[in-house]
């Protein structure tokens, strides 16, 4: 498959025309109105990653994120880490991600919280990012690499927009030990747009590239027990904000088949921090 019928093939896994409709009506089933939204109403459906704002939380910690730094958010979705890295800890973010209605409904989300002086959307891909060199302090990538087969250019292109000392965070699922994973799951319904590679190959790929590791934290077994909360509190009936709303009719069998994943050790979720020489 070529790049740009990869591309393509991301772009429909995760575009729904729906979405943002979908999203509006769940905040007023949740809040009954629109007015006064914040963040944290949004947190439940824009932390499209295990664990949600808590592990968001967890790995800005271990970034050692301050208050002016430039961020780029990439494959960011429709923007709840960069809302909570620029709410909460007043960054500057720029979301660069491959699906073009997920930046459409992220820059309307954000516009609703009042986030646009500090959050910002770029559609485009991760391998020809629209950066000049050293443009950023830190980039961040939470659950977006799972659709990258190239992972040698996306590191390459992350050393290139990073300043010298600026760092990479990353929260990704990786492949465990046993293969093949389970799907469809939340990233691809089929083989053809899920590449992951083992925790151990990520870290030479990313030495090679010339980062220094700071930090590096299997978050398998809390990733799973979160999980299995979840499905327990499902049997309540389902909220109205939640990742379901992003994924459509097929969110839980999707969802439990990361579960089933993580339980047989064919998925691996690391957090990591590095720091560009």
């Amino acid at each position: 498959m070529s790049e740009q019928s990869q591309n393509r093939s991301v772009d429909a896994h995760y575009g729904r025309r729906d979405l943002g409709e979908r999203i509006l009506a769940g905040l007023r089933t949740a809040r009954g109105s629109l007015d006064g939204v914040t963040p944290e109403d949004l947190a439940p459906v824009d932390h499209f990653h295990l664990r949600g704002k808590v592990a968001t939380l967890e790995l800005a910690g271990r970034a050692g994120i301050a208050r002016g730094m430039r961020v780029l958010d990439v494959g960011g979705g429709i923007g709840g880490a960069a809302r909570t890295l620029a709410g909460e800890f007043g960054c500057t973010v720029t979301v660069l991600d491959l699906t073009e209605e997920y930046c459409r409904v992220g820059e309307m989300l954000t516009d609703l919280v009042g986030l646009r002086h500090l959050v910002t959307f770029r559609h485009g891909s991760a391998l020809t990012m629209p950066f000049e060199d050293a443009s950023f302090d830190l980039v961040w990538t939470e659950h977006s690499s799972m659709n990258v087969a190239e992972k040698e250019r996306l590191y390459a292109e992350i050393d290139r927009v990073l300043r010298p000392g600026g760092r990479l965070a990353l929260h990704e699922i990786m492949a465990g030990p046993v293969m093949p994973i389970h799907l469809p799951a939340p990233w691809a319904r089929d083989s053809s747009i899920s590449f992951l590679r083992a925790p151990e190959e990520i870290r030479a790929v990313l030495a090679s590239a010339g980062f220094q590791e700071l930090a590096w934290v299997d978050v398998s077994d809390a990733s799973l027990a979160w999980l299995r909360e979840r499905a327990a509190a499902a049997g309540e009936g389902l909220p109205p904000l939640g990742v379901h709303v992003l994924l459509g009719e097929e969110a839980g069998a999707m969802i439990g088949n990361v579960a089933r994943n993580l339980g047989e050790r064919r998925v691996r979720v690391v957090q990591g921090v590095f720091e560009r020489g």
